[in-house]
């Protein structure tokens, strides 16, 4: 009881504290059309199971209140009782097959990459990713973009001052909004994951193996994400940034991108070139 007493008073000291940390119990606001399907999923799952609980607590607390010693009540005595063993096998039943059928639906739309406007090979490294973008002909390293010096040593922490601490790249990975975009996803090393909440993907990346998803952004904005999988000494420094844009805006990201890789491509074959030969 004592340490009951003491949990209870900290309560109000501590809910405060959480407010102003921004702490926040739920999943990530949906940003993609998946993505809303699966918090749709999860508000009413979580809404079931809500109510579960207070009709389980509700009946619980009520036989102890009414049928409590102090009133006289007294036990009853039997051994078996068909109808309420009927009853608590069928309605539980029943309501795992009405949530099984949601559940279902949207498992399969997470595996269903069809018909996809373009489509994106994510390959993962110790510790970085590459992405390929097979309809457009651009490629690029993402790498942690975080100074170091932010980071820091166990013998001389860092003071992180970025706002998107870990959680930036030298180079996002750029989508056009409203366009059904596939992942083609693998590793070159060990396994890792493409995880980025808002957008409604967790991805394993398998050496050997080609693992597909997909995201449909619906407005433009940052969303950001890291590896899954514990990879290395430095799996949490792999985040992924997506980065959703209008037709336009992409178009001219392209256009950007193909410029840069085309310069340096000249520059190394004139690096090529100049060096002599052996």
């Amino acid at each position: 009881m004592k340490n009951f007493r003491l949990t209870a008073g900290l309560v109000p000291t501590l809910l405060p504290l959480l407010a102003q940390a921004g702490y926040d119990v739920n999943i990530p606001a949906p940003k993609s059309t998946i993505s809303f399907q699966i918090f749709d999923l999860h508000m009413e799952i979580l809404y079931v199971c809500l109510a579960i609980f207070v009709v389980v607590f509700g009946v619980m607390f009520y036989s102890l209140f009414a049928h409590r010693k102090s009133k006289g009540a007294v036990a009853a005595h039997f051994h078996e009782n068909t109808t309420v063993e009927v009853v608590w096998t069928i309605v539980p039943f029943l309501i795992l097959a009405a949530m099984a059928m949601p559940a279902t639906r949207t498992v399969l739309a997470m595996k269903d990459p069809s018909n996809a406007d373009m489509t994106i090979k994510v390959t993962a490294f110790q510790w970085k990713w590459q992405y390929d973008y097979l309809n457009d002909g651009v490629k690029f390293y993402a790498t942690l973009s975080t100074p170091r010096a932010e980071i820091g040593s166990p013998e001389a922490p860092g003071k992180p001052v970025s706002e998107h601490y870990l959680l930036e790249t030298d180079n996002n990975v750029v989508v056009p909004v409203g366009k059904k975009v596939r992942l083609l996803i693998t590793a070159n090393d060990v396994i890792h994951g493409w995880y980025v909440p808002q957008l409604g993907v967790n991805q394993y990346g398998i050496p050997g193996f080609i693992k597909e998803s997909w995201f449909q952004a619906t407005e433009p904005g940052v969303f950001r994400g890291q590896c899954s999988q514990i990879c290395g000494k430095e799996h949490g420094y792999m985040p992924i940034v997506v980065e959703a844009k209008s037709a336009e805006d992409y178009a001219a990201w392209v256009k950007e991108q193909k410029a840069r890789q085309a310069a340096a491509e000249g520059a190394q074959k004139l690096s090529l070139a100049d060096a002599p030969a052996r």
